[in-house]
């Protein structure tokens, strides 16, 4: 199995990270991270060495510590905001979360208290950042979750979307088991539209739908020979690689091969993820190529670094304009550029252009409004509820594509909104 690529704190390193901490009077870090995450307090939690604390305060803010803190551009969030970052020292917030998760997990600290039932249960649809948050929060609240994924494991883009090599699938399967030790139940192989409705949870009890099933739709060029073999969704590659490494499907079945010579077109996270995939599938040429220039790119930093470091070529202003092929197979794309049109020789073309809801719960649900481009819409009150009454929604389904930790924001907020929609119901004997 691959390595991680970026190690963990020891403890030493943990607690001299923290112990840098100016534990500011008004913390920009907590201002500049998503889901105002205590930092200061874990920081000195952690300083003093009371890992245990530090992982109870943690907790009271994310449900996904150790996944936010590894895949979180925390550039441009917590730790951009500290007041050392622009002298370049900035504290490491992201690896000092990493690692009270990751030590919590190794030492196994007292579980959470027994919950008391408070009466109420609620159906969650999708078990990625947006789905995992609200079943947590809801299930430390007392009411019975239950949570149906469409794959065989729950974990959504955290598992099938994010490489090994950037989030471990021990650490989605870590978290996971957590959120089930706060008593949801997870019903696997399920997908939601087809195997159950809405309606049918609905009929069966739930007092509340939460939908959470993210942008399952990759985005498609609409260009000349689009549908030449080798050119592909490069959510498939990130797919099957992680289906590969769990021994689910053969290397074969991996639609990079080595040798090959890959073009991925974007530049956000999914493109780099896809690159650097590409890289490890021992692929002999990587390029990415995108229509704007570099400072448009959507990726985390570090994650565009790690790809120029992987080896992969980045092509700025080319703008694709058509796959070119012969016998039916991809042999290259054509793409405009500010000095004319060039074309990058490829048997393998990925795209990363964005996704977009699919439209399976909607079709099959009466009454749920949504935009023209299938994001379902949403009310400020009860926060995250839908034009259906008892049916929510958040994360990217709701939002367009996001991070992980905003797609946490927002189901944090819809949470506390399914709360008082309950605790509403009960007051009314409904």
């Amino acid at each position: 199995m691959e390595k991680e690529e970026v190690q963990g704190y020891s403890i030493e390193e943990a607690v001299a990270e923290a112990r840098r901490c100016l534990n500011c009077p008004k913390p920009l870090c907590r201002t500049g991270c998503p889901i105002e995450n205590e930092i200061p307090a874990f920081n000195h939690a952690v300083s003093v060495g009371n890992f245990g604390e530090a992982f109870e305060i943690v907790s009271r803010r994310s449900n996904l510590p150790a996944i936010c803190g590894r895949v979180c551009p925390h550039e441009s969030q917590c730790e951009g905001h500290c007041v050392l970052y622009k002298s370049g020292k900035g504290i490491k917030i992201g690896m000092i979360e990493r690692f009270i998760a990751d030590f919590e997990a190794e030492a196994k600290f007292a579980k959470d208290a027994k919950i008391a039932k408070t009466g109420g249960k609620v159906a969650v649809i999708g078990s990625g950042p947006a789905g995992l948050t609200v079943a947590g929060d809801l299930a430390r609240k007392g009411y019975d979750v239950t949570v149906y994924e469409g794959e065989s494991e729950p974990g959504g883009v955290l598992l099938y979307g994010i490489p090994e090599f950037r989030l471990p699938k021990d650490v989605v399967r870590r978290t996971t088991a957590k959120i089930k030790e706060l008593g949801v139940q997870f019903i696997t192989d399920t997908m939601v539209g087809e195997d159950i409705t809405v309606e049918e949870m609905l009929a069966n009890g739930f007092d509340a739908v939460f939908i959470g099933t993210g942008t399952a739709l990759a985005k498609s060029l609409d260009l000349p020979g689009k549908d030449l073999a080798g050119v592909l969704q490069s959510n498939y590659l990130l797919r099957m690689v992680r289906l590969y490494q769990d021994g689910n499907v053969e290397k074969d079945d991996v639609p990079v091969k080595e040798g090959d010579q890959v073009v991925v077109i974007g530049a956000g996270n999914v493109a780099m993820d896809a690159c650097r995939t590409a890289i490890r599938m021992k692929a002999a040429k990587v390029t990415v190529a995108y229509r704007k220039t570099e400072e448009f790119m959507r990726a985390a930093r570090a994650e565009y670094d790690g790809a120029i470091k992987d080896g992969v070529e980045f092509k700025w202003e080319h703008a694709p304009v058509e796959f070119l092929g012969e016998n039916g197979r991809v042999t290259g794309l054509k793409c405009q550029t500010p000095s004319g049109e060039v074309v990058i020789p490829a048997n393998k073309v990925l795209l990363a252009i964005g996704s977009r809801p699919a439209a399976r719960i909607l079709s099959t649900t009466q009454g749920i409004d949504a935009d023209e481009s299938g994001y379902v819409v949403t009310k400020q009150k009860p926060y995250g509820m839908t034009s259906r009454r008892g049916i929510f929604a958040g994360g990217d389904v709701v939002h367009k594509p996001a991070t992980v930790v905003l797609a946490m924001r927002e189901a944090k907020k819809v949470a506390v909104g399914i709360a008082d929609f309950i605790e509403a119901k009960k007051l009314l004997g409904e």
